[in-house]
């Protein structure tokens, strides 16, 4: 199995902010972190590929969560940081690809939405019913915190109205925009539009999303090892690669082997950050 060269990890290093001195500390560099990176996960840590920020935010590349996260300090600021985020609204936020929560900058929601997103001509055929009926309640309340919006919608049973929201933010129709937690914990919850309404309405062909998901993805990690992207971004093998096809084609990437791509300028870009290829 190849494992990346270490010049590779510490450009990762760099660029997914797992060194002390870059980590993330704020809601400011935590919107320039995804910015800069295109997407990133909320929890994950580093047994998962991808840049994340709870890794940013321990700033090591070895971060592991541990099982006691409510007295660990670096989970709970990364929980913190990541409600200020969905409050603050400049980068997209909600359960994506895999379930996972997913921060999204904003150039890059036009090209998700033409991946996993469902055109409301197709909600009829592509969403559960439980999801319409949540749907059908936000587009005529906007906003709703959970409580009201499982009562509203008639969708009682928590376990499919759980599922349902899932389904809503996976197609990017539905968007948490808070959490508050006093009396009690909940979530308020609107439609993606109401924050992202120019970048959900801009139109983009797939094999362009495709490419544009592979070279931020690329930007970022340097080199991506066989069945890497497909298994960050939940894409099909299929379409991992014709999206890092389309980036060899124009001359971003260089096919190292099959399934191993490359920065065509890596080696430049390592010697900008003081990277020793040995």
């Amino acid at each position: 199995m190849r494992v990346l060269p270490e010049e590779v990890e510490v450009y990762r290093d760099r660029m997914w902010r797992r060194e002390p001195e870059s980590r993330v500390e704020s809601a400011v560099r935590a919107e320039r972190f995804v910015e800069s990176v295109g997407f990133c996960f909320a929890m994950t840590d580093a047994r998962r590929p991808g840049p994340s920020l709870y890794v940013s935010v321990c700033g090591r590349r070895d971060a592991h969560m541990p099982r006691n996260v409510q007295k660990d300090p670096e989970s709970s600021a990364t929980w913190l940081l990541k409600d200020e985020l969905m409050r603050r609204g400049r980068v997209y936020y909600a359960k994506l690809a895999k379930n996972r929560s997913t921060f999204v900058a904003p150039r890059l929601v036009p090209h998700f939405r033409a991946l996993w997103g469902v055109a409301r001509r197709d909600e009829a055929k592509a969403l559960s019913a439980e999801a319409r009926a949540i749907l059908r309640v936000l587009r005529k309340e906007w906003e709703m915190a959970t409580a009201d919006l499982r009562k509203e919608s008639k969708v009682e049973d928590r376990a499919r109205f759980t599922r349902a929201l899932d389904e809503l933010q996976k197609t990017l129709k539905v968007v948490p925009q808070e959490v508050l937690y006093e009396p009690w914990f909940t979530y308020i919850w609107t439609l993606g539009e109401a924050r992202f309404a120019e970048e959900l309405s801009t139109k983009v062909r797939r094999g362009e999303a495709l490419r544009e998901v592979a070279r931020a993805y690329l930007a970022g990690a340097g080199m991506t090892l066989r069945g890497e992207l497909a298994k960050v971004t939940g894409l099909s093998r299929t379409d991992a690669g014709k999206g890092n096809h389309a980036l060899v084609d124009e001359g971003f990437a260089e096919r190292v082997e099959t399934g191993v791509y490359r920065l065509s300028d890596l080696d430049e870009r390592l010697e900008r950050l003081g990277v020793d290829e040995r």
